[in-house]
C-alpha cells in the first residue's frame, strides 16, 4: 500500500519547510509514504525548498492556474504514481501532520472513500466570529447540497482513496473543497468527517481575501454543482415557479372575465402567457441538461475504466510497441521540474 501526501503551493517558500517537517514518513497500514508538491506558478523558491527537504515528487505549473487546478494536478499525478490513498494538506502548516493516521484509517478500513478533517472551528483563535459563523453556515449548505454529513466542508485536510480520486473532476479554478464534496455526495461516494487538530497561524489566508467575495464564490459553486449534477431537479424547480405564476395570472383573468370585467385585465393574460412560456423553456433546459449529465456519467465511467486498464498494465509490466508503458503526467496540465 502506497500513501502519497500532496501539497498545493503558491509562493510558500517561508512556510513549506515547517509544514514538511510536520509530515510523517511512516504511517500505519502503508508500506511506503511519499510526498508530492505542486508548485502553482510560484515566483519564489518554493520548488527548491521542496527538493532540499526531501520531497519525492515536485510538479510545476509555469503560470498560476489556481488552487483547484493545482489540487487536480496533484490528484492526477498521485494516481499515475500508483498511490492507493492520497492525503491533501496545506503548505501553511495549518493542519497537524500527526493526524494523518486518523485521517487515513477509515479509508484503509473500507469505511469511507473520502475523509474530511474537521477542524475545531470554535477554538481557532485567528478566526473572527463572522468567519466562524460563515464556516458553519457554509458546511450546512454543502451538507444539504451533497447529502453528506461533513462537519467542516472548507477543510483542505482530506484523505482520498484511489477509486475516489479517479472519479473526481473539478470544474472551478478557485477552490476544490466544496465542489469535491458535493460531487462525491451526488456520485454516491462514502464521505465522512473525523476531528483533527490545527497548528498556529503562520500567515493570513490567501483564498479568503474578503468575506463577501468568498461567500459569493461559494454560493456560485454550490449552485453550479446543482446545475451540473441535478439539472432536471434544478430547472424543474425554477420552471414550476414560473408556471405557477402563469397559472395564477391566468386564473385571475378568467375570474374577472367570468364576472364581466375581463377587458380591463388583459395584462394578466400577457403575464400568464409570458410566465408559462418561460416555465416551459426552463423545463426543456432541464431535460437537455439531464441528457448531458447522463452523457457525462458515461464518459466518467469510460475514463475510470481506462485508468484501471493503465494501472493493470503497469502492475503486470505490459509493454506497448516493445517498450515499457510508463505513466506520464497529464499533458498540458503539469510539467516536472
Amino acid at each position: 500500500m502506497k500513501l502519497i501526501i500532496q501539497i498545493p503551493c503558491l509562493n510558500e517558500a517561508e512556510t513549506l519547510a515547517i509544514a514538511l517537517t510536520d509530515l510523517p514518513r511512516k504511517v500505519a497500514g502503508f508500506d511506503s509514504v511519499e510526498w508530492l508538491v505542486i508548485d502553482d506558478g510560484s515566483s519564489d523558491d518554493t520548488a527548491e525548498v521542496a527538493r532540499r527537504h526531501g520531497v519525492d515528487h515536485v510538479i510545476r505549473h509555469h503560470v498560476n492556474r489556481g488552487l483547484a487546478e493545482a489540487f487536480m494536478t496533484g490528484i492526477d499525478a498521485c494516481v499515475q504514481l500508483g498511490a492507493d490513498v492520497i492525503v491533501n494538506t496545506d503548505a501553511d502548516n495549518q493542519y497537524c501532520g500527526g493526524d494523518i493516521p486518523t485521517l487515513t484509517a477509515p479509508v484503509l478500513a473500507g469505511e469511507a472513500e473520502i475523509v474530511i478533517g474537521a477542524r475545531p472551528i470554535s477554538e481557532i483563535e485567528h478566526f473572527s466570529w463572522i468567519k466562524k459563523i460563515l464556516q458553519r453556515l457554509g458546511s450546512w449548505a454543502v451538507r444539504m447540497a451533497s447529502g453528506t454529513q461533513v462537519a467542516d466542508a472548507p477543510s483542505g485536510f482530506r484523505a482520498i482513496s484511489r477509486e475516489a480520486a479517479i472519479r473526481l473532476h473539478v470544474f472551478s479554478s478557485y477552490t476544490y473543497t466544496l465542489e469535491t464534496i458535493i460531487q462525491a455526495g451526488q456520485s454516491n461516494m462514502r464521505v465522512i468527517s473525523v476531528p483533527v487538530r490545527t497548528n498556529g497561524d503562520l500567515r493570513p489566508s490567501r483564498l479568503v481575501k474578503s468575506i463577501s467575495n468568498y461567500v459569493k464564490r461559494s454560493l456560485m459553486t454550490i449552485l453550479r454543482m446543482f446545475v451540473v449534477y441535478r439539472p432536471l431537479a434544478f430547472f424543474a424547480w425554477v420552471a414550476s415557479m414560473f408556471l405557477a405564476i402563469g397559472f395564477i395570472a391566468g386564473l385571475r383573468f378568467l375570474f374577472y372575465y367570468m364576472s364581466g370585467s375581463g377587458s380591463g385585465h388583459i395584462q394578466s393574460v400577457i403575464l400568464s402567457a409570458l410566465c408559462i412560456i418561460v416555465g416551459l423553456l426552463f423545463a426543456m433546459m432541464g431535460l437537455i441538461g439531464d441528457l448531458i449529465a447522463t452523457n457525462r456519467k458515461l464518459l466518467e465511467r469510460i475514463d475510470i475504466k481506462l485508468q484501471r486498464i493503465e494501472r493493470q498494465q503497469k502492475l503486470t509490466g505490459t509493454t506497448e510497441g516493445g517498450r515499457d508503458t510508463i505513466p506520464a503526467l497529464q499533458a498540458g496540465r503539469a510539467s516536472s521540474a
